[in-house]
């Protein structure tokens, strides 16, 4: 297709001399729509619909891409104002016309009709769904996706970070992300993971001791680790003191349980958490609890059930709120 900006104007216009030509592309530029679509709103033959197609984009009136086996149209983007101006003028004398509003009402109904497929689908496989969303994309995406929420100029510690599953995910979303952890071995793997992120920063160190200075952090993720830790409060307590004022805490750990196999399987101090126990260490550390929820375990995990619990450090002019369990 020749370019629109090297087309004569009087030849790049001619095009709209023809009223049905002109109703086409008011039906482009209210919507992608293929052949048959266009045949449906204008009540034409496919012949006639395919030959005006093809004089409004030889004319550079129409652009055109393909979506799987199907091609969709609309209206071309203005290349200069002369053209923009003339569309405009044009658009302006249909306006109100008997056939405009013939083809908007018609238009509507193609559109609607676009959405019974997927309705219908839906109204069957609402049982399915789940599983079938799984196996088409996986688990994570949901994950993935909201984690977009974040603040972008925030810095975040990953405090107790492992081998580093959570730090990419951060990474994609904050501008910075400090890892923690005291094993020289989980931060080896935590650097191959997270080699190519230029935002990550991995520290070792206790995190009943933290290697981050006062104040310094957005959010804090602790995720499954404190029942390693020998002190959860101070620990939480560190959390606390690297957070700003108003910054946030996302607490996520194991509901208690019986397992007493974990304390030297895995080197578990603490057979899990429940709501009180959460409610006094954030009081203890100085956070406000916010929110603490059991996670709906998948149907293939063997563990016990986990909580996330989301806690705030007031501002410095603010008193503690209630807790909302």
């Amino acid at each position: 297709m020749t370019p629109v900006a090297d087309l004569p104007l009087l030849d790049s216009f001619s095009a709209l001399a023809d009223a049905t030509r002109c109703r086409l592309l008011w039906l482009l530029e209210q919507q992608e729509l293929t052949v048959s679509e266009i045949c449906g709103v204008l009540q034409l033959p496919q012949s006639t619909v395919s030959r005006h197609l093809k004089t409004l984009a030889d004319a550079g009136w129409v652009s055109s891409r393909r979506d799987g086996t199907s091609r969709y149209y609309a209206l071309a983007s203005a290349g200069d104002e002369a053209r923009r101006q003339i569309w405009a003028l044009t658009r302006a004398h249909l306006a109100g016309r008997p056939g405009i509003e013939q083809d908007a009402r018609r238009l509507s109904q193609v559109l609607a009709g676009r959405g019974r497929t997927s309705q219908a689908f839906f109204a069957s496989a609402a049982g399915e769904w789940d599983h079938l969303r799984e196996d088409l994309f996986g688990g994570q995406f949901a994950a993935q996706a909201l984690v977009g929420l974040l603040p972008d100029d925030w810095v975040v510690g990953d405090l107790g970070c492992g081998t580093g599953p959570v730090l990419p995910l951060l990474a994609s979303s904050v501008r910075r992300v400090i890892g923690v952890d005291g094993s020289d071995e989980m931060l080896a793997a935590a650097r191959g993971r997270t080699a190519h992120l230029a935002n990550v920063d991995l520290r070792r160190g206790s995190l009943e001791a933290l290697p981050i200075d006062d104040h310094a952090l957005d959010a804090v993720v602790m995720m499954l680790v404190l029942h390693h830790l020998p002190s959860p409060a101070a620990a939480l307590t560190e959390a606390a003191r690297v957070l700003k004022p108003g910054g946030r805490l996302l607490l996520v750990d194991m509901t208690p349980h019986e397992r007493e196999a974990y304390r030297q399987q895995m080197g578990h101090v603490w057979l899990g958490f429940d709501a009180d126990q959460v409610r006094r260490l954030c009081d203890q550390s100085g956070l406000v609890l916010r929110r603490l929820t059991e996670i709906v375990p998948n149907a293939d995990a063997k563990g016990p059930t986990l909580f996330a619990a989301t806690a705030v450090k007031p501002a410095a002019d603010s008193f503690a709120s209630s807790v909302v369990l």
